[in-house]
């Protein structure tokens, strides 16, 4: 029978992404002890490329837990968008009208290099290329971890267990289908988003509604571009070969004054499908959820890293709570606390969606509504104020405060 080597920690987390870390991070401060486990190698987690913009608090919440020296020194400050429609830009102010509020552009791979580096640094244990993961005894005092790694048959025994392994992964599986209720929204299209070899043609994100279907201008450094075009859902990428892919962006990016985009290689490619998804609650037992694996919104509102950051906040707060005095009030509501925000973005990130996009099913009616408010937004202070604040991101909140 193969040897069993136990370990003992406070929290165990699963998922090495931004969620997991940040966690782990938070805690740390805090004096309490995780282990980390993920399924896939380092390299892997540290090269995909996932979303980019972080709204004021997460990047207040990076810098206060002593993790955004480097974001502060390559991350790009934004202090507004643009809107464009009917061949027309349209600024959107968000620093003015939210009273000095941003968002920086900072790619997650390169976020989730600063976490690690700092996690292994402060000596925390992390486990890459966990294969086997299971969970166990969620509903006792005393849950468990098991999987198979490089230094053989592994379990962890913990306090408390955050799963932090996104949409695809074990953790939300592990509870009951029973006490969990979960709410989808499965879209019609998707984005074909490229990463370019070229300068952002805008110091800004521009977010294009086009007969022809949305498009997203935005950048990782000032000498790559990340933009996005909406397409099906799951469209064939030998479909789009470089040339097609420049054409098509450069009408739906069109203006009136002859805007171009700067084109260059394209370094990757690939389609995402885009869905709206929430489970409820966000906890079983000694089980917490957080990031992805509770909930995940259309990117058009950039807000899935950034509900993962308040979401391990929250979650940080109400363990360091329960150790330092046995309070269980904020690991209660934990969920109530969370979802509030949740749904806020759900529906932010679903009012942006339908605001840009073409639908397949849609008609002249559809696309006429969308620029009389694509209008609104942009000549009316009270409705630009209320994107604006949405997009920077609403404060974080505990029970008794309203969003």
């Amino acid at each position: 029978m193969p040897t069993v080597t136990k370990l003992r920690t406070q929290v165990g987390i699963v998922g090495a992404g931004p969620a997991g870390l940040i966690l782990s991070h938070l805690l740390h401060l805090e004096g309490i002890d995780s282990i980390v486990i993920e399924a896939c190698a380092r390299k892997h987690v540290e090269e995909r490329l996932r979303a980019g913009v972080l709204e004021q608090g997460t990047v207040d919440l990076l810098n206060e837990a002593g993790l955004g020296e480097r974001m502060r020194r390559e991350g790009l400050v934004h202090r507004g968008i643009e809107l464009r429609f009917n061949r027309r830009g349209h600024r959107i102010d968000m620093h003015e009208l939210t009273g000095g509020r941003s968002i920086t552009v900072y790619g997650q791979h390169e976020l989730v290099k600063d976490l690690i580096r700092a996690r292994i640094e402060a000596g925390a244990q992390i486990f890459f290329d966990a294969g086997q993961v299971e969970i166990h005894d969620i509903e006792g005092q005393s849950p468990r971890l098991t999987l198979q790694h490089a230094e053989g048959a592994l379990e962890i025994v913990c306090d408390f267990i955050g799963g932090c392994d996104g949409s695809h992964g074990f953790c939300r599986a592990s509870i009951p289908a029973a006490a969990l209720r979960c709410y989808e929204k499965i879209y019609t299209f998707g984005w074909l988003g490229i990463l370019a070899g070229a300068p952002p043609a805008s110091r800004e994100l521009v977010y294009s509604n086009h007969e022809r279907g949305f498009a997203l201008l935005s950048m990782r450094t000032p000498q790559l571009s990340r933009i996005y075009l909406q397409c099906r859902p799951h469209e064939d990428l030998a479909a789009w070969p470089d040339s097609r892919i420049w054409e098509e962006l450069q009408r739906r990016f069109e203006t009136c004054e002859g805007f171009r985009l700067n084109e260059g290689p394209i370094l990757q490619k690939g389609v995402t499908p885009m869905r709206s998804f929430v489970t409820e609650p966000m906890q079983h037992g000694r089980l917490f959820l957080a990031g992805d694996a509770a909930h995940i919104v259309p990117p058009t509102g950039a807000k899935g890293l950034n509900l993962a950051a308040a979401d391990v906040r929250i979650l940080a707060r109400a363990i360091a709570g329960w150790y330092r005095s046995g309070a269980t009030d904020l690991l209660e509501h934990y969920s109530e606390i969370c979802l509030r925000r949740v749904w806020r973005a759900q529906h932010f990130s679903w009012w942006m969606t339908s605001m840009l996009h073409r639908s397949e099913c849609g008609d002249g009616f559809d696309y006429r509504r969308q620029l009389a408010e694509l209008e609104h937004v942009t000549t009316s202070r009270a409705a630009a104020t209320s994107l604006a604040e949405n997009y920077t991101g609403l404060p974080f909140n505990l029970p008794g405060e309203r969003l």
